[in-house]
């Protein structure tokens, strides 16, 4: 996030240079910096003769080439953008002439999404002294939260710890589809708000008291009852409420709590810190780990790497997600 901001920050003070690679996992990032390439660097009137969007899929690297080596007319700068430029993979290295010698007066932007280019090679190498080579990584799950708060909070909004995790649990690490649900609340919402589950809940339709961080605060606390009553709204809801996903989160809950048994130093801040868990949810850790010695973690451990496999239909006699989630529970419990 910081790099973007230093790209966009030295494209508007003029500091432009005559390639940018994006590349990477992420997405989101490439196509920020690339439509901000494209919206701001041209003025309206110069974009018809000096703006040109080309797709991988379409070209070759000398047609690129070709393109990159004209002159603008009658403006500073001529703009190419080459979309889904991963298609070229085979061939990218051709591009390491160019790159060692480029048209200083063009502006030539490679989206190269999902993957990298070898920065053993020359073409990085190249890339790095002439132009901008920007790779945008996957985040970590445990790392979209904090990702979603600082964006809202540029944005003057905050949003409440659990909050970020249901948008989590539900939308996965897409950046794109996590920000058009946060665009959709910010329309709603004044500037200053903190959103809140209950702002998920009404205005994009996730429950704020059945998904899976209820289900392990319940299972965590030992309430039976309520944690019963999140596993029958799964069994009613099974496409919002993949059984996959849950097995998964109960694992790393428990794999968790082993760690924290582990540890000498059982302060809030020494265990927000090893288990790199926000300070907001440590007391519901501590009250598990008070009701789960250690051996007993170690074993509901192994009930769910077992449920893991049955989950995903292995050995599970084709048991529907109803049955499989209530004997879950009933282990874990039990």
């Amino acid at each position: 996030m910081d790099d973007v901001k230093l790209i966009v920050n030295d494209i508007k003070s003029g500091k432009i240079k005559p390639i940018y690679f994006l590349m990477g996992e992420e997405p989101y990032y490439i196509d920020k910096i690339s439509d901000f390439i494209e919206d701001t660097v041209l003025s309206e009137e110069e974009r018809g003769f000096n703006q040109m969007v080309l797709y991988g899929r379409d070209v070759t690297i000398e047609d690129i080439v070709g393109h990159a080596k004209r002159f603008p007319m009658m403006a500073e700068y001529q703009v190419v953008i080459v979309k889904e430029a991963q298609d070229l993979s085979r061939s990218i290295e051709k591009l390491t002439a160019y790159a060692k010698q480029p048209q200083t007066s063009t502006v030539l932007v490679f989206n190269y999404k999902y993957k990298t280019i070898d920065k053993r090679k020359s073409l990085y190498k190249e890339l790095k002294k002439t132009g901008v080579v920007f790779e945008s990584k996957k985040l970590y799950d445990n790392q979209v939260p904090d990702w979603i708060r600082r964006v809202l909070a540029g944005q003057n909004y905050s949003i409440t710890p659990k909050a970020a995790l249901i948008l989590v649990e539900f939308l996965g690490t897409d950046l794109s589809k996590i920000t058009n649900e946060l665009n959709k609340l910010k329309i709603i919402l004044p500037e200053g708000t903190q959103i809140t589950p209950e702002h998920i809940e009404k205005n994009i339709g996730i429950s704020k008291d059945y998904n899976n961080f209820e289900l392990r605060k319940a299972l965590g606390e030992r309430n039976a009852v309520k944690a019963h009553k999140i596993i029958n709204y799964f069994s009613d809801n099974p496409k919002d409420n993949n059984i996959i996903v849950t097995v998964s989160l109960l694992f790393n809950f428990y794999s968790q709590l082993l760690r924290l048994h582990g540890l000498n130093d059982k302060s809030p801040r020494s265990v927000a810190s090893a288990l790199r868990i926000n300070p907001y949810f440590v007391n519901e850790y501590l009250t598990a780990a008070r009701n789960y010695p250690m051996k007993r973690v170690s074993q509901i451990v192994a009930t769910l790497r077992d449920f893991d496999v049955k989950s995903k239909g292995v050995g599970a006699n084709a048991l529907p997600q109803r049955d499989l989630l209530k004997e879950l529970i009933v282990r874990i419990l039990n």
